[in-house]
């Protein structure tokens, strides 16, 4: 049984060099980058809390700022693109 995913807009404002390649490398393991400091992530909530906690020890509260938009699934198909193909949930393949 595949197990429900749920999209997210996630957007970062991170003022260290440092941190902010950690954050896009550990947001690369979860989701598509799709514009500068933002990625299109289809994500359990198991996935959700990992990412969450991830990125919390990454971060410095005080000058970072990582924003989460979910997108339930009725409004995810009205995402308007011009341009590159609006976000695709990515296949699954089990061996």
């Amino acid at each position: 049984m595949a197990k429900e995913t749920t999209f997210y807009l996630i957007a970062y404002d991170i003022s260290s060099d440092k941190r902010r390649t950690k954050v896009h490398k550990t947001l690369s393991g979860y989701g598509q980058w799709t514009q500068y400091s933002l990625f299109e992530c289809f994500l359990t909530e198991k996935q959700y809390v990992q990412l969450r906690q991830r990125l919390a020890n990454i971060l410095e509260e005080s000058l970072d700022s990582v924003r989460f938009y979910t997108f339930c699934g009725t409004c995810r198909h009205k995402v308007e693109t011009v341009g590159n193909p609006p976000p695709q949930e990515p296949l699954l393949f089990l061996v």
